[in-house]
Order: structure tokens, then sequence, then C-alpha cells
């Protein structure tokens, strides 16, 4: 822990802070100072009021402040037509493949004549190896989507 200390107006104060924390805390400090003293020749009697006064010509500066950041218009986020186009251009190849896996899903198993019937499982084992495939190519160009609108 360290200490600092602050000269407020006529008077000195000690404030503990953490360690590192000592320019931070005089900076705060002379902000004090700095709307202590345009209280100029109208302070009150007891300094505890023109503390009060001081800070609350900090907290009106804050409030406007907080005000104005509200008010103010987002920019514009800049994206690259291109990217979103070919975000755009996977994402219908991932609708069909889905398609197309949905329909397969649907479809009867075909009966190889040389071969016999297919197993069930070697059909479940490919319908869940193209599915795997799909939803990883649906993870990548989501985590690309986010990339570009979050480099924007």
């Amino acid at each position: 822990m360290s200490t600092v200390t602050l000269t407020i107006g006529p008077k000195s104060y000690s404030v503990a802070c953490a360690d590192g924390q000592e320019a931070h805390i005089t900076q705060l400090g002379a902000m004090i100072a700095e709307k202590y003293a345009q209280l100029g020749t109208s302070r009150a009697p007891l300094e505890a009021q023109n503390l009060l006064f001081a800070a609350l010509f900090l907290a009106d500066e804050l409030a406007e402040a907080r005000k104005g950041m509200g008010d103010a218009p987002a920019a514009p986020a800049t994206v690259d037509p291109e990217a979103v186009e070919a975000l755009r251009a996977a994402i219908s190849e991932l609708e069909r493949d889905l398609g197309e896996a949905r329909a397969a899903a649907a479809a009867p198993a075909v009966l190889d004549q040389e071969a016999g019937p297919t197993p069930t499982d070697q059909l479940t084992d490919n319908l869940a190896s193209q599915l795997e495939a799909l939803a990883d190519r649906a993870e990548a160009n989501a985590a690309a989507l986010e990339a570009a609108v979050t480099s924007a």
C-alpha cells in the first residue's frame, strides 16, 4: 500500500492507494482541487461543504459527458462487400448440402444387385460423416462472418 498526499484548498489529505496507483490518485486529486478553486470567494464555512460542491462540479461534468455519449451517432461499420458475398455464397451452399443430406436420410436404402442390400450401419455412418462435415463447414463460415463483422 502507498500513501499519496493531496492538497485541496487550504488542507492536505493523506490517501492510501494500491502500489502503482499514486500518479492516478494525484491526477484525480488535481481535478478535485481545480473544481474546489472554482468556488472562489463563495466558499462555505465548513470544509466538507466545499468538498461537496467540488464533487458536484465533477459529477455535473460526468453527467454531461455521459449524456453526450448517448446522443452521438454510432460510427457506420465498414464491411468488405466481397467478404459478405462470399459468406452468403457459402451459406447458400451449406443450405443446399443440408437439403441433400436431409433427402438422403429420408430416402429408403438402395439395393446393390451384386453386393446385396447396403447395411443400415454403413448408411448411418455415411450420413453422420456428411452431417459432421456440414456442421464443421457451418462453424467455419460462422466464425468467418463473425470475424468480418468484428473487424469492421
